[in-house]
C-alpha cells in the first residue's frame, strides 16, 4: 500500500530503520515463515485508544504495509465486566482514522472461546496444568516473592481424572465465582513469577457481549494471547516491555500445545508524554468522575479526544515516526507533538481572520454605505488552494490585544496616532479612543489612507504593524475554545502519595463567547483545520459546532509558547 486511507502518500524515506525491522530483515533473509510477515493489534475493548496505542497502531499496520504483509485487528475480550460494543466501535474508529486498515482479518478472541477451552483440558490431559482451590488471599501467601522461592499448592498433584472433571464442572457452571481456578504446572521455584504456575482460567459468572451467558469461566490474557497469535498465523507478536517478562510463559503455552505455529514475542517501549497520563484506569477516573467531559474532551490523549481538538493522523503518524522504536522507556515532551501538529497544519490548512476579544474599530473617512470584496489567498504559499473573498466596511472588529493607550518601546499595533495595516486592505491611523465610564477601551476611531489599498504609501513612510480583522456587520458569531495542557506538572504521578488528579491544569480550558470570524467560514464543518491569522490553528467542534452556532477548538497555537507560559506561572 503506497498511501495511507487518508489519502497522504507513504515515502519510503519516512521510515528509519529499527530493531524490530532489523529482526523481521533477518527472518526473511533467513526465509523464515515461509517470507511472511503476519502482525496484530490486540486491544481490550474497556476503553477508548490514546496517544500511547497510536504508536503501536503505526507500528503494527507500517510493518505489515512495508514488508507486504496483514496486521490483524483483534479484541481481546476475556474480561466481560469492563468490556462493551463502544469501546469496540471507537477503537476500530480510531484505527481506520490514523489511515489503516486490517481488511478481511477482524477477530475477537472470544472467537477462540471454544479452541482454548479444548487447549485447557489437553495441558490437564497431559499433567500441565490443575484445578486449585485456594482462594485469592492464600495464593499470593503461595506465590512467594521475588526473592523468596513459592510453595506448591495442596491441590497440585490431584489427578488428570479429577481436574478435567472440576475443570468440566467450572465449564458447567456449577461453581460461584473464586471457587477454583485452572493453573498451569511449571516450576513454583522460577525466579520468574509469571513462570509460578500461572492461573490460565478463572469463573466469572458474567454475561459477555458477544457470547451472553455461554461461558462461566473465562480464559486469562497471557493463555489466550499467545494461542489467538498462533491460530491466526502471526509471525512476529509486537507488544510492549511489561510483557517482557511474559515471554517465557507465551513460548511455553505454544511448546505444550499443537498449535500450527510459534510466532516469536517481540518487546519495544511503550510511549509516555509528560504533562498528561496514559494509564486506561487513571483515564477512566477522569471521565467517570467528571473531571473532563467524556472520553474526546480535547484535553484527553486520547485518539477521539485529539481528533475532536483538531489533530490529523498524519501529525500523529509523524509524530510515532519520530519517537522511534526503542528498548528502553523514556518520556516524551508534549511539544513535539505540538510541532508535528503545526509542521502539518502550516502546509496543509487553509487561512481565515478571527477576532476572539473583539474591539469595535470604525473608520470615520470610510462612507458608511461602501462595501469592498477583497481578495485574499487561502494559503500564502500554495495557490492551488485558491481565495477567499474577504468583506471590509466601515466599521470593523480589530484583536483587543492589538490596541494600547500607552505601549511600551517596540510596540508595532495600533495606538493612539500611530498606523497599522489592516491585513489585506488599508492603512490606518488611530484618531480617536472612545472609553466607557470605568476608562476600558471600548472603540477606536481611524483615519485610512485610501491609496495603500495592498500597496506601499506613496509618501515612502514605513508601517511595520499587519494586524487581522473582521467586517462588523458581515462577521459570524463564534465560540472560541482554547485547551492547555491537562496538567500543570511534567509527570502528574511521579508522588505516589499525592493524589495526581490535585495537579489538574486549572487553566486548561478557556471558553471565549462573542467572538467573531470572517463569513467564509460560515459552512466550516469538522475534521478540518484553519489558521486564524496570528492566532493559531482552530477546528470546528465536532459534538457542539454547527451552522448558525459556530464552535472552534483551538488545535494548537502558532508557535510554542508553553515554556513562557510555565515559568510565569511558576
Amino acid at each position: 500500500m503506497d498511501e495511507f486511507r487518508d489519502g497522504t502518500a507513504k515515502q519510503p524515506e519516512e521510515t528509519p530503520s529499527n530493531f524490530v525491522r532489523a529482526i523481521i530483515d533477518g527472518d526473511l533473509q533467513s526465509g523464515k515463515n515461509g517470507g511472511k510477515v503476519v502482525t496484530r493489534f490486540p486491544p481490550e475493548p474497556n476503553g477508548y485508544l490514546h496517544i500511547g496505542h497510536a504508536k503501536s497502531i503505526c507500528l503494527n499496520f507500517g510493518l505489515a504495509r512495508d514488508y507486504r504483509g496483514v496486521c490483524h485487528l483483534r479484541f481481546d475480550d476475556t474480561n466481560p465486566g469492563k468490556e462493551d460494543v463502544e469501546y469496540e466501535d471507537s477503537i476500530q474508529e480510531d484505527v481506520r482514522w490514523l489511515g489503516f486498515d486490517w481488511g478481511d482479518h477482524f477477530y475477537h478472541a472470544s472467537d477462540y472461546f471454544e479452541k482454548l477451552y479444548e487447549f485447557a483440558c489437553e495441558l490437564i490431559r497431559q499433567g500441565k496444568a490443575y484445578v486449585c482451590s485456594l482462594n485469592a488471599e492464600e495464593m499470593r501467601e503461595y506465590r512467594g516473592t521475588l526473592t523468596q522461592p513459592g510453595k506448591e499448592s495442596p491441590y497440585r498433584n490431584r489427578t488428570v481424572e479429577e481436574n478435567l472433571d472440576l475443570f468440566q464442572r467450572m465449564r458447567a457452571g456449577e461453581f460461584p465465582d473464586g471457587a477454583h481456578v485452572l493453573r498451569a504446572k511449571i516450576d513454583m521455584a522460577s525466579p520468574n513469577l509469571n513462570m509460578r504456575d500461572p492461573v490460565i482460567y478463572r469463573i466469572r459468572h458474567e454475561s459477555h457481549h458477544r457470547t451472553g451467558d455461554a461461558w462461566p469461566i473465562y480464559p486469562m490474557y497471557d493463555f489466550t494471547h499467545c494461542i489467538s497469535d498462533a491460530l491466526e498465523g502471526i509471525t512476529h507478536s509486537i507488544c510492549t516491555l511489561e510483557f517482557e517478562d511474559h515471554r517465557p510463559l507465551y513460548d511455553w503455552v505454544l511448546d505444550q500445545l499443537p498449535v500450527p505455529c510459534h510466532p516469536q514475542q517481540i518487546e519495544f517501549a511503550r510511549l509516555n508524554i509528560n504533562y498528561t497520563v496514559l494509564s486506561k484506569r487513571r483515564l477512566i477516573e477522569l471521565v467517570t468522575g467528571g473531571y473532563v467531559s467524556g472520553w474526546d474532551d480535547p484535553r484527553m490523549p486520547t485518539l477521539s479526544g485529539i481528533r475532536r481538538r483538531g489533530y490529523t493522523p498524519a501529525a500523529v503518524r509523524n509524530f510515532c515516526e519520530r519517537v522511534g522504536v526503542a528498548k528502553r522507556d523514556s518520556c516524551v515532551d508534549m511539544g513535539l507533538l505540538e510541532f508535528c501538529l503545526r509542521e502539518d497544519l502550516e502546509k496543509n490548512a487553509p487561512r481565515a481572520m478571527g477576532v476572539l476579544r473583539p474591539l469595535k474599530l470604525v473608520i470615520i473617512d470610510y462612507p458608511e454605505d461602501k462595501v469592498e470584496e477583497l481578495e485574499a489567498p487561502c494559503h500564502p504559499s500554495d495557490a492551488s488552494m485558491g481565495t477567499r473573498t474577504v468583506p471590509f466596511a466601515r466599521e470593523l472588529y480589530i484583536e483587543r490585544d492589538d490596541f494600547m493607550d500607552d505601549p511600551p518601546p517596540k510596540y508595532f499595533r495600533l495606538a493612539p496616532g500611530r498606523e497599522v495595516r489592516l491585513r489585506y486592505a488599508y492603512i490606518v491611523r488611530c484618531v480617536e479612543v472612545i472609553h466607557d465610564d470605568s476608562g476600558e477601551v471600548v472603540e477606536l476611531r481611524c483615519t485610512h489612507d485610501p491609496a495603500t489599498l495592498n500597496a506601499a504609501p506613496a509618501d515612502g513612510r514605513k508601517v511595520k504593524g499587519i494586524i487581522h480583522w473582521v467586517a462588523a456587520r458581515h462577521a459570524l458569531d463564534a465560540q472560541v475554545r482554547l485547551y492547555d495542557r491537562l496538567f500543570d506538572v511534567e509527570d502528574p504521578c511521579a508522588d505516589k502519595s499525592v493524589d495526581y488528579k490535585t495537579h489538574l491544569n486549572p487553566h486548561s480550558l478557556e471558553v471565549l463567547d462573542g467572538c467573531k470570524v470572517e463569513p467564509s467560514l460560515r459552512d466550516a464543518a469538522s475534521g478540518r483545520c484553519w489558521q486564524f491569522e496570528r492566532l493559531g490553528y482552530f477546528c470546528p467542534d465536532s459534538r457542539d459546532s454547527a451552522p448558525g452556532h459556530l464552535v472552534f477548538n483551538r488545535a494548537v497555537t502558532l508557535k510554542d509558547s508553553w515554556a513562557k507560559i510555565d515559568k510565569s506561572r511558576k
